[in-house]
């Protein structure tokens, strides 16, 4: 079957949009045909840099005829927004993360693409990437055994001394885990399967935040979102996970993600990103093996989920960063933070499958049908 080649539409012109642009010139599938921002002069620079043929306003991209898919880089405050004026207009969707703020914006999302029959998908999709996928294979292949138990850490002191406008991360949307719980529970989905119950305890450890980064050096933010969480998950494949997000460490040695098995402990790479390295360490063995990626895109390869939502629409199985997957996520996140509201148990209402694994020697630049 020949390949037919998806027409993008990007809203959002900021620093992450770079690597969506090339992503129009990385995959075979793929050609960015349009930009918009909030700033007209921001668009028109990308169009211009990345040599794309029309720099819009949000509306005139949302109606053009010539886009399929809206690819919404925008804040996460306006994700649904954006994402449900495209599916308005008869568009595709692939969002940053997370797929909404509420789990109401996120669960009307996923329904009206359903009922107009057009497909919706959210970032990350990093676990798409060769260490994540080797993870995977390695799972699957019994290399550990059964999965019993695992374990993901993300601790850092937040991003307001490096990042330009780093006020966000600490209103509603934002915080350490919906701004990286993404990347660590999809890789978990991707791994073990959804996730039935969940408890933790969430707190804001400091209020204020000083800015230590230019242009708002000295500034002061107010926190409105928990910036230490720590929970405990329960598996519906019978495996317990424990994770931690925080923006109140200095320091730590923690893993990031380990899978513990009957047989084995599986240690994979950093979530964020596409590459390794994977080790493994099984019962008999002394020492930790590094595993070789067996498959590619190791590199920043972002924008291989709306390659594959591509391929996905014109072969008509279902995508791997689809609007279920995205919608358990957004879900499992706010499960951490009612379960320590409430001081209980949450049984997550929402499931998925497990995404497809991507197949074995892929040529670069191209994705399965």
């Amino acid at each position: 079957m020949a390949t037919e080649t998806a027409k993008i539409g990007i809203v959002g012109c900021g620093n992450i949009s770079n690597i969506y642009f090339q992503g129009g010139t990385t995959f075979e599938n793929l050609e960015v045909v349009a930009c918009a921002d909030l700033f007209e002069e921001r668009a028109k620079a990308k169009a211009k840099e990345h040599g794309v043929g029309k720099a819009l306003s949000t509306e005139a991209l949302l109606a053009d005829p010539e886009v399929d898919i809206v690819v919404n880089l925008t804040v996460p405050k306006v994700h649904a927004q954006i994402g449900l004026a495209a599916v308005e207009n008869g568009k595709h969707v692939h969002g940053e993360k997370p797929l909404a703020v509420t789990r109401e914006d996120g669960a009307k999302l996923v329904a009206l693409a359903k009922e107009k029959g057009l497909r919706v998908g959210s970032a990350p999709d990093t676990f798409l990437g060769g260490g994540l996928q080797t993870c995977r294979k390695l799972i699957d292949d019994g290399w550990i055994g059964t999965p019993v138990a695992a374990t993901a850490f993300m601790t850092g002191h937040g991003p307001e001394g490096w990042h330009p406008d780093p006020e966000f991360f600490y209103k509603v949307g934002g915080g350490p885990m919906f701004d990286m719980g993404p990347y660590y529970l999809t890789a978990l989905v991707n791994l073990l399967g959804p996730v039935k119950r969940v408890t933790g305890s969430a707190q804001i450890s400091h209020p204020q935040r000083i800015i230590g980064s230019e242009p708002h050096k000295g500034e002061t933010i107010e926190v409105e979102v928990a910036t230490h969480i720590a929970g405990v998950m329960d598996f519906a494949c019978g495996a317990v996970g424990t994770m931690v997000m925080s923006f109140d460490v200095w320091a730590a040695s923690l893993p990031r993600i380990e899978i513990y098995g009957s047989e084995g402990t599986l240690s994979c790479p950093d979530p964020n990103t596409f590459g390794g390295p994977v080790r493994v360490k099984r019962y008999h063995n002394e020492n930790w093996q590094e595993v070789p990626l067996s498959h590619g895109y190791a590199e920043n390869s972002r924008g291989i989920g709306v390659a594959d939502m591509a391929a996905a629409i014109q072969s008509g199985r279902q995508h791997r960063c689809n609007g279920d997957l995205a919608y358990h996520v957004l879900d499992l996140m706010h499960a951490f933070h009612d379960a320590s509201a409430q001081g209980k148990h949450i049984d997550v209402q929402s499931t998925c499958e497990r995404p497809a694994p991507l197949p074995l020697n892929l040529r670069q630049g191209t994705i399965d049908g």
